[in-house]
């Protein structure tokens, strides 16, 4: 079955770094673009950046333009996103998915700016 698991959250300063990454299974990742959603508290979940099978980076949202940067590794099976120059307005669950045409969710990880 398909399964979606992100990691590399934590609490870092304003102005620090994270790497996320997105370990995937069960299903062809080579042939299916990746996205980043993320929810903050008491808000809708928003996309933060989409990537194509091939590696073409799409959609990012305007509020992170310039500071993240997706990427995968196709042989590793992984999707990563890179976060600088991060916000304390960046704070919130981020999620890895897919659409194969299902839609699958990981289970989410914690990032947190604050200082």
């Amino acid at each position: 079955q398909v399964q979606l698991v992100e990691s590399g959250g934590g609490l870092v300063q304003p102005g620090g770094s994270l790497r996320l990454s997105c370990a995937a299974s069960g299903f062809t990742f080579s042939s299916y673009a990746m996205r980043w959603y993320r929810q903050a508290p008491g808000k809708e979940r928003e996309l933060v950046a989409g990537i194509t099978n091939l590696g073409s980076a799409f959609n990012y949202a305007d509020s992170v333009k310039g500071r993240f940067t997706i990427s995968r590794d196709n042989a590793k099976k992984t999707v990563y996103l890179q976060m600088d120059s991060l916000k304390p307005e960046d704070t919130a669950v981020y999620y890895c998915h897919v659409r194969v045409p299902t839609t699958y969710w990981g289970q989410g990880t914690q990032v947190t700016v604050s200082s």
